[in-house]
Formats: structure tokens, sequence, C-alpha cells
């Protein structure tokens, strides 16, 4: 672990080591794959898919360290096709090198083609890392040359153990004397993201001094003070758009409005909101609004061809048709109520006087 103190806690308490990892563990526990393919040597190139803050590009250095390979790290943020290029040029006289690119969604069709020949000859092992859906965001030239890897957001154990971990190991914080008295606001604020809750660990230490009581208000106070409104980068990036989807989800039409707003505001691109009412709309509205696919379908195509600001109109639009449509979990719920002898089909196989046709007339 690196001990720098004038590093981030989040920098300080990221594992070199598999065993020191937490989460994943169906990738890189004892059965999992990136296991596997680390203690055989035949690590494939792969894309990390996953929620910010939950170990994409600590995988990746762990995977470097473990196989002892030359390890390049770029930005796709920041880099472009020539950065790619020299790293390439570098791994034709040294064999095996490892590349990792982070927020590789962010490149764009040349840039991403600028890997496929270095990738599928085996001259550099690529390791990509992204938040949004590979199928959408990564050519399908360079994902047919990858293995897709899904690492999901840390469960409260994880995150629990992660807090312990850095009050004990941390250079810096083992010295104080901070006691966790309540921590479902730190789990809460976290949403099963490392990075964050290590950042709030070391905010509290920061604005408290002496002996340190954690409590719920105190990190509540502590959150409020800190925390941006929005950060399309990560930070508040699947807060704000999963609590858009409940809004919805909960036919709350006013708060899907509400936190729509916050991401045009923010510059949250289009087609990542649009996208994912398109999946709500077969997910949780199916067939008991049949036209709400078809509505959210229209505005990811209309959206996509205008652009802001009259795209926010368009998706204001639907997004309040979709959260007055009535929902598959509401339909199921009527049925249950009424009907005695099968309450959990939709369409009896019986024929009863309760079967789904008839409620609805």
């Amino acid at each position: 672990m690196l001990l720098n103190s004038t590093s981030p806690l989040a920098e300080r308490m990221r594992p070199a080591r598999l065993e020191d990892l937490i989460g994943q563990e169906h990738l890189v526990g004892p059965n999992g794959i990136i296991r596997r393919a680390i203690e055989t040597g035949n690590v494939p190139s792969m894309i990390l898919w996953g929620p910010p803050g939950v170990g994409k590009t600590t995988i990746a250095n762990i995977i470097a360290n473990e196989v002892k390979r030359p390890f390049h790290m770029l930005s796709a943020v920041s880099a472009g096709v020539k950065d790619v290029r020299e790293v390439i040029d570098q791994a034709k006289r040294i064999s095996r090198v490892i590349l990792f690119i982070d927020e590789i969604h962010r490149f764009n069709k040349s840039q991403q083609d600028a890997l496929l020949g270095a990738v599928e000859k085996g001259t550099i092992t690529l390791i990509g890392a992204t938040t949004e859906n590979p199928s959408f965001e990564v050519n399908s030239a360079l994902l047919s040359r990858c293995q897709v890897y899904t690492l999901k957001s840390l469960t409260e154990d994880d995150l629990l153990k992660l807090i312990k971990q850095a009050l004990t190991r941390d250079v810096d914080l083992k010295k104080r004397e901070i006691i966790i008295k309540e921590h479902q606001a730190l789990l809460n604020i976290s949403g099963g993201d490392a990075r964050k809750v290590l950042n709030l660990i070391e905010l509290i230490s920061e604005s408290e001094s002496g002996s340190v009581e954690v409590t719920d208000e105190l990190v509540m106070n502590v959150a409020q003070k800190h925390i941006a409104i929005y950060d399309k980068s990560g930070e508040q990036h699947y807060d704000i758009i999963s609590a858009f989807i409940k809004s919805i989800r909960g036919s709350d039409p006013n708060a899907a409005v509400y936190y729509l707003a916050r991401m045009i505001e923010g510059g949250e691109d289009v087609k990542f909101i649009a996208r994912r009412m398109v999946i709500l709309a077969s997910e949780d509205i199916g067939n008991a609004n049949p036209t709400a696919l078809v509505m959210a379908t229209t505005t990811f195509q209309a959206v996509t061809m205008i652009g802001y600001p009259e795209a926010q109109i368009i998706m204001s639009q639907c997004a309040t048709y979709l959260a007055c449509s009535p929902k598959v979990t509401q339909q199921l719920q009527l049925l249950e109520k009424h009907c005695k002898l099968c309450a959990k089909r939709v369409i009896c196989p019986y024929r009863c006087q309760y079967e789904m046709p008839r409620l609805n007339s």
C-alpha cells in the first residue's frame, strides 16, 4: 500500500496484491476468472466495466504487479492516438506490455481503431476501464478482441471492511482515535463506491481534532459541506441517474424532472440519459404500457439528432410520460391482491374469473 501521507487516503489505501483487495469476489476470489488468469500468467486483453470506485484501476495495477510485466497507463480524457502509438512502438521492443486506458469509452472511433492491430497480434495486453456499457461505447471490432468483465458495487460488508482497514493500517489514521459509532450514513452516501467512503473518512478526520466519534449526523454535516451537487466525471454521476430512474419507477414526475434538470445543468450526455429511459421503459413498464418503449426509443433517436439545448424539452416530455405510465410491478401487485388461484401469473392458464384482462376491464 502507498504510505505517502501527502496522497489522498483512497490512493494510500490502494492495494498492490490480490490478497488485500476487498470486493469483486466473482472475478478475483478463489475461483475468479481474473485470479486464474494471473496464476497461469495468461492475461487476456479485457474491458473492466463498472461504476466508479469499485476497483477497476486497482485490478489493472494488481495484474501488472502480479505478472511482472511493463505497465503503461493512459487516461482517455487527455491521451490521443499519438500517445497510444508511442506505447505500441515501445511494446514492439519490449514484449508482453500491459496498456491500461482509463475511461476508454471517451476514445473516439479512430483512437480505438489505433489499438486494433496491437491487441490482435498480442503486441500489447489492453486493459480498458469504463463506467459506460461497452456494447454501446466501445467499437465492436475492439470489443471482439477483448474479454468484458463486469464489476459490482461494493456491498455494505465490503465497505465496513475497507473502513476498518483504513483506520488500522493507514499511517495517519491509526495515530488518531477514530471510533465508528454509526455507519449507515457512510454507507448510504458512498453507494458502494470505495473511493467515496474513504474520502468521507478523510474529510471527517480533517474536520475534527483529537479523538473522533463518527455518527450519522456528523457524516451528513461533513458531506453537505464538501460534496458537489453534480459531477458528470463520476462522483455524483451514478447517484443522480439512480435517483432519476427511481423517481420514474416510483411514478413521481416532479422528482423525475428535478433530477433530469440537475443532469442537464451538469452537462450530462443526452444519449446516456435517453438510453437509461429506454431500458426503464422495457424493464419497469413493459407490457403494462407497450407504447412507453416506443416513446423512449423515439426520444433517444430525437435527442441524438438534435442535442442540447432543445433535447431537454424532449427528454422532459418522455420522463414525465414514463413516470405517469403504469408499471409492471403495479400490475403484479394488483394481480396478487385479487387472484386466488395463481397470484403470480399474468395470464391465468385456467381462465378463471380473476385473470388479468378482466382486472383491466
